[in-house]
């Protein structure tokens, strides 16, 4: 194709997306006022949660898990502890600090791991990091109950919120075996991001996939060589996890797999219902990776898909969960055609907003019932608009760093690409 402009039928622009109003304006830089309210709220959410009786529980576990290992026990031994072997050696250098530096550390790490997560889900689509948009997310995470959950356990989950966008960095620059490697180290951490394998699939990234599944594979297989009996693993952490944990976790578990026996649904019909669900969900993953359009908002829409296939089905699936993907997903909102630019992609997350009282949700054991409308209701939106753009010809072709657009509009390069680069 010739990149001529007096190609017949052919109309291009050097900068696609320039007469994307709502995407200009949220890639803008916000006035310094704002940004500063911005990271007030986020502090004062972080504060909130140093000045309060509980923080970091959920990190205490893997850290007393490799003390354990210090002593000559085996971590396996409590039931709680549920990730993969490498994760004991991760948390070595912890063990090292008293209960009182962790106790206020580590909710400042995991909230400044949660504010990076942000930064680069917006990278990957070249929106700065004083822009409006960069301004409402880093807002949103302080109103956003998930957010706290997450910093106020210390949880490990934030791990694979940062990891899920680094992935999807770089294979948007087409560094596939890189970001293969990234979500390789993120498994060997905590498995949540095993379903973006199904990515590289999708993708025919074959040396990638091997990368992927190797390197966690590796550091498991070293670690558990260095610990005594990892068997335990098999024998007792994974029973308890495949079982939904016990009465203490269960009210906080999302999945529909849980939440509809709690409203009186029979367990198989349940499981039958989230089975079926989460397949459908994964065969419209696979719609939208065929059907094309930005490159970025098809690889964050596709992974998400993926991501909360899963969430759907596994057990347990924690509110907190969705921070892995949302971040990617909001910001998608600079391009034109996103599964975010609809409001419905925003309703499903108003119940989890701090300042929003539920009668009857708010209590610490019943929000499970508000999580997973959020679930279900992000799932939704995103797959009926894979489905609805299945048929959608590509309309636009990037060549060099320009959009092409077939047609005769002389405009027709703003109003069709999806393709802002910013």
């Amino acid at each position: 194709m010739s990149g001529s402009p007096g190609a017949p039928g052919v109309v291009h622009s050097r900068w696609p997306g320039s007469a994307d109003v709502p995407a200009r304006w949220l890639r803008g830089r916000a006035p310094r006022p704002l940004l500063g309210a911005a990271l007030l709220v986020f502090a004062l959410d972080v504060v909130r949660i140093l000045t309060g009786t509980r923080a970091a529980i959920d990190n205490a576990v893997v850290v007393r898990a490799a003390r354990t290992l210090l002593d000559g026990g085996s971590p396996y031994a409590d039931k709680r502890f549920l990730y993969l072997p490498g994760a004991v050696f991760a948390a070595l250098p912890q063990t090292l600090a008293g209960e009182r530096v962790l106790f206020y550390a580590v909710p400042v790490a995991t909230a400044l791991l949660g504010l990076a997560g942000v930064l680069v889900a917006l990278r990957l689509f070249g929106v700065r990091a004083d822009s409006r948009l960069a301004a409402a997310m880093v807002a949103g995470l302080g109103v956003f109950e998930p957010f706290h959950g997450l910093v106020s356990l210390g949880n490990w989950t934030v791990l694979s919120a940062v990891a899920f966008p680094v992935t999807l960095l770089l294979a948007h620059r087409g560094r596939w075996c890189a970001a293969a490697v990234v979500t390789g180290v993120a498994i060997a951490l905590k498995p949540m991001l095993v379903p973006l394998l199904l990515l590289l699939v999708l993708a025919r990234r074959w040396r990638a996939l091997a990368w992927a599944v190797g390197v966690p594979v590796a550091l498991s297989l070293a670690a558990a060589s260095a610990m005594p009996r990892p068997g335990r693993f098999f024998t007792r952490t994974l029973p308890f996890l495949l079982h939904g944990q016990d009465a203490y976790a269960r009210p906080f578990d999302a999945s529909w797999t849980t939440v509809l026996p709690r409203l009186g649904v029979p367990s198989p019909v349940a499981f039958a219902l989230a089975g079926a669900a989460a397949l459908t969900v994964l065969a419209l993953a696979r719609v939208r990776w065929r059907a094309g359009g930005d490159e970025r908002a098809r690889l964050v829409e596709c992974a998400s898909l993926l991501m909360l296939a899963a969430f759907l089905v596994s057990r347990p699936s924690f509110q907190h969960y969705m921070l892995v993907v949302l971040p990617s997903l909001a910001a998608s909102t600079v391009v034109r055609g996103a599964a975010a630019r609809s409001a419905w992609f925003w309703l499903p997350l108003l119940p989890e907003l701090a300042s929003v009282n539920w009668p009857y949700l708010d209590g610490a054991r019943r929000h499970a019932f508000r999580d997973i409308v959020m679930i279900t209701g992000v799932a939704a939106v995103l797959a009926v608009r894979a489905w609805r753009d299945r048929a959608r010809p590509a309309r636009e072709v990037t060549v060099s760093g320009r959009v092409y657009s077939f047609g005769s509009d002389p405009e027709a390069g703003d109003h069709l690409d999806r393709s802002e680069t910013g």
